[in-house]
């Protein structure tokens, strides 16, 4: 039998560690530095090296060594989690700025734990952040669309980083702006005024769409007829749009989201309202389906992926402790003209 080769470092881990799991020891006594700097490695310290960087990954490589949450958690202070609580998360909205936060938080390196209320009265909002405080979270981000979500998060009192879109400190598309493009984009068109679908009283973008489809008119000097509220659904806006289609005098409806619009377009279809040739409907959020309603839908783009990104990158700000946030993070809204919108009929 021959004698055998001369072990390396590569050879002796694999022996040690055939049955065990390496651990941070290892790696620093591998990589002949202390388990501090593994640590400051782990963590991307500005501090390291680059030499003794590449020493401390060729070891890891080598060892076949994965950093654990726990091992993070220990080295750095913190679980590498953040909390999400949502509220009518079957929503488009809701749901797409939740998966937004989801992949952002991924690329961060952080992993999501999500709770998702369909009632939040007092009591439930400060026991889905006690619950993700008690889980380690090192910060919480809200989907609050309702105002007073935000204010009884607030009320807390909890000391874990809070960012709460739609309140502040908000993160939130630009609904001001937004509505105001919508009502603009249809008196531009010629029609003397625009009747007005609003969402349910006491949520943030309803409000504020509600506001500015008023003081657009009020601004062109048109008449503020009386805005009918649904509550986000498609069903609302058909109920809602058989009652505007008995408007004679109608001609151009906003409507504060897109399943309304959706059931705007089939009461008004159903009552013989040919869209847009007798009345004009602009919608808002652009949902992926709004492309393909019959006719296409005008609509106001919200990005939602941006609102989710903007808002995890505001949270880990919090929690670096960069400074104060901003007031207000706005994404901007953007009209899409398609079909469903046009000069008013020649009376």
């Amino acid at each position: 039998m021959s004698p055998s080769a001369p072990e390396g470092p590569a050879r002796r881990s694999r022996r040690n560690f055939a049955g065990a799991r390496p651990v941070m020891d290892d790696v620093a006594r591998h990589a002949g530095v202390s388990k501090q700097t593994v640590s400051r490695v782990l963590n991307d310290h500005p501090s390291v090296r680059p030499e003794t960087r590449e020493a401390v990954r060729e070891a890891m490589r080598t060892l076949g060594y994965r950093p654990s949450r726990s091992a993070r958690s220990l080295a750095s202070g913190r679980t590498r989690m953040l909390g999400v609580i949502s509220f009518d998360a079957a929503r488009y909205g809701p749901a797409a700025i939740l998966t937004a936060i989801g992949t952002a938080a991924q690329k961060a390196g952080y992993l999501v734990s999500s709770i998702a209320l369909d009632t939040a009265d007092r009591d439930t909002v400060a026991e889905a952040v006690d619950r993700l405080s008690a889980e380690g979270a090192d910060g919480v981000i809200a989907i609050a669309p309702q105002r007073w979500v935000g204010r009884a998060l607030a009320e807390t009192g909890t000391a874990t980083p809070l960012v709460v879109l739609d309140d502040a400190p908000a993160v939130a598309g630009d609904s001001r702006s937004g509505a105001r493009k919508a009502t603009g984009h249809l008196l531009s068109l010629g029609h003397r005024t625009v009747a007005h679908v609003a969402g349910p009283a006491g949520w943030t973008s309803a409000e504020l769409r509600l506001a500015a489809w008023r003081a657009a008119l009020e601004a062109a000097g048109a008449e503020v007829t009386e805005p009918l509220a649904g509550d986000w659904s498609a069903d609302a806006g058909y109920e809602l749009g058989r009652r505007l289609a008995r408007r004679a005098e109608l001609t151009a409806v906003f409507v504060s989201n897109d399943q309304m619009a959706l059931g705007v377009l089939h009461a008004l279809h159903e009552a013989g309202r040919a869209v847009p040739g007798d009345v004009s409907v602009v919608g808002y959020d652009d949902v992926p389906e709004a492309a393909h309603f019959l006719p296409p839908l005008t609509t106001v783009r919200t990005d939602f992926a941006e609102i989710g990104t903007r808002a995890l990158r505001l949270l880990l700000d919090r929690i670096d402790g960069a400074g104060p946030p901003p007031s207000d993070v706005l994404v901007p809204a953007e009209l899409i003209v398609r079909d469903s919108s046009g000069p008013p009929p020649v009376r």
